[in-house]
């Protein structure tokens, strides 16, 4: 967990340096803390192996800031970052959810209000003085409160990367312990829900023996980052950690795991109807098996394997994505679940920004990246030109990175390489529905996808029109992010999804399923509703690094939630099918 704690001081750092005006260092310091957030390996562990050496080896990891790292292993802090902290003793991470509030706003808000957290900016917006500031206006203020009533309604939880990313640390620490056979997260995060609100550990011993539970109790609540213990006994502890998650842990019997692990992933309503056909058939179910009753009397049939509960009760197994009573046991009753997508189905990431438009790694780096993840294509989809705070890429910049790729293709051809760099883009969707380059542009790249990046205040009507127009021009292939949410910063926009599914079926556009770990979007009842109307989708990393594709495990977690299966997704297809699409829609 040391890993997220100090990219976590990193990211703050970009904040306080990008607050200063200062050039250069926010995007070094944010790109440092994207490495370390991507890292599998424990960044105290590499140290002490291989030395400073090892640090400079991460992307993005350089003399400078490996000293910042050494230091926080060494103290414990980072004398520049306690030095910030002191300077503006605001709370970065609640500010700045705050949508349309970036750094130097808040350093004015600061230094002429001493604004320091979210409970203040309310009180200051509600009395009217921010409107006066300059760089604000009622218009500002107005959508800073909307902004803080939206936060509240989603506070306490934590996105699925951030949970997922916890858990699995957690499980690699506990499993260094000999004595434990078995442990996963359930509940929620193993549901892969969007935002998750505590962790749910089960594990199984070799020996039930209470000195060994004893050792593993007491291991989990000393973990580092954990700052309170709720609970704590042989068979179940409670932990609370540094970043605010509680942590369950359960040790439960071996031959009980099924069981445990089908009850306490839930979900509670589709554990309910489970139930109730238990008791149809003269069954009852829990956390600790599927048994029989019989004169008054319980016989176990089943509780080892999690498969057999289902399997017992009549029903194929159900993923544990779509076990939120939404017509999957009915499926699973007559045989008709569908198979879903999986992440070695994925041939290819259709959404990926270079250095090009501002990104942080060359397009050489990219296409490694993903060869070594075994993918057979990727599409560059740059930033456009209206958005110039990405460095968007104008008609003449297009042209000349296309010059890029076609070189790079070209060796890849000559050494026989089974892998091809696409060229894409990912166009803005203007206040009228044109796209900011010419068609002529548009029609020279191999896909084109079109996203609104301006505007998100638009009526319904005005919001579904623009994707509308868009979706009807020849030339776009994909709608990014179509509903634009932020998950915990920003609602969706205003749109008819009706009316944009139908126009997306008769246009053959397909609808990404956009896996940036705050975005999620489309999101999972959405995704069903598509995949119901046989309306194509893409699964797409949005990454702007090459750290960053790992993202596409959460849009396949998506994707599974919605039903989507392998044919729905068109990047499960060939390159040469892929493109065969693309050019007949």
């Amino acid at each position: 967990m040391i890993n997220q704690e100090i990219a976590k001081i990193f990211y703050h750092l970009a904040f306080f340096y990008e607050m200063e005006g200062v050039a250069f260092k926010p995007q070094a310091y944010e790109q440092a803390a994207i490495s370390l957030e991507a890292l599998s390996d424990d960044l105290l562990a590499l140290y002490q192996k291989e030395g400073r050496r090892a640090l400079e080896k991460i992307p993005g990891i350089g003399q400078s800031l490996a000293d910042k790292i050494i230091e926080y292993f060494k103290t414990g802090q980072i004398k520049d970052y306690e030095r910030f902290k002191k300077k503006y003793p605001i709370e970065i991470d609640e500010l700045s959810k705050v949508e349309g509030l970036g750094p130097k706003m808040i350093k004015k808000l600061y230094l002429k209000l001493k604004i320091t957290n979210l409970k203040q900016l309310e009180e200051a917006a509600r009395l009217g003085k921010i409107r006066n500031l300059e760089g604000f206006g009622e218009k500002s203020e107005k959508n800073i409160l909307e902004s803080i009533l939206f936060l509240k309604k989603s506070t306490g939880r934590f996105l699925l990367s951030e949970a997922l990313s916890l858990a699995e640390d957690i499980i690699s620490e506990m499993k260094k312990i000999k004595e434990i056979d078995q442990i996963t997260y359930a509940g929620s995060l193993r549901r892969k829900k969007e935002t998750i609100g505590d962790i749910d550990l089960l594990a199984t011993v070799k020996k039930e023996d209470p000195a060994i539970k004893k050792k593993i109790m007491e291991t989990f609540i000393h973990l580092k980052g954990v700052i309170k213990v709720w609970d704590l006994g042989l068979t179940k502890a409670s932990v609370r950690l540094r970043q605010g998650l509680d942590v369950d842990l359960r040790l439960v019997r071996q031959d009980q795991f099924g069981a445990a692990l089908q009850y306490f992933t839930g979900s509670k309503e589709h554990n309910i109807v489970l139930r109730k056909i238990a008791l149809e058939k003269h069954l009852r179910l829990n956390e600790y098996g599927l048994f029989k009753l019989k004169a008054g009397k319980s016989q176990l049939m089943t509780s080892k394997e999690e498969k057999d509960i289902y399997e017992a009760l009549g029903l194929d197994y159900i993923e544990p994505e779509m076990r939120e009573n939404r017509g999957e046991i009915e499926l699973a009753l007559n045989h008709r679940l569908p198979k879903l997508v999986e992440e070695k189905d994925i041939l290819g990431d259709l959404h990926v920004h270079s250095d090009w438009d501002g990104g942080r790694d060359s397009l050489e780096e990219l296409m490694t990246a993903a060869i070594n993840l075994g993918y057979h294509y990727l599409g560059i989809a740059d930033h456009t030109q209206f958005l110039k705070i990405e460095h968007g890429l104008d008609e003449k910049q297009i042209k000349e990175r296309n010059k890029a790729i076609d070189r790079l293709n070209e060796k890849l051809k000559k050494a026989k390489i089974n892998f091809r760099l696409l060229k894409g883009c990912e166009a803005n969707i203007l206040d009228d529905g044109r796209l900011d380059l010419d068609d002529e542009t548009l029609k020279s790249l191999d896909f084109v996808i079109a996203g609104i990046h301006s505007g998100f205040k638009n009526d319904a009507a005005k919001m579904t029109e623009r994707i509308i127009r868009a979706m009807r021009n020849p030339y776009v292939h994909i709608i990014s992010h179509p509903t634009g949410r932020l998950i915990g910063r920003r609602d969706e926009y205003q749109l008819d999804l009706e009316k944009v599914l139908s126009v997306a079926k008769e246009t053959k556009t397909a609808l990404e399923i956009n896996a940036y770990p705050e975005r999620l979007d489309l999101k999972d009842t959405d995704i069903l509703k598509a995949v119901k109307n046989e309306i194509k989708l893409v699964i797409d990393s949005d990454s702007h690094s090459k750290d960053q594709l790992a993202y596409l495990r959460y849009g396949v977690s998506q994707a599974r939630r919605g039903w989507a299966q392998k044919k729905d997704i068109l990047n499960t297809l060939e390159r040469e099918k892929l493109l065969a699409y693309f050019k007949n829609v």
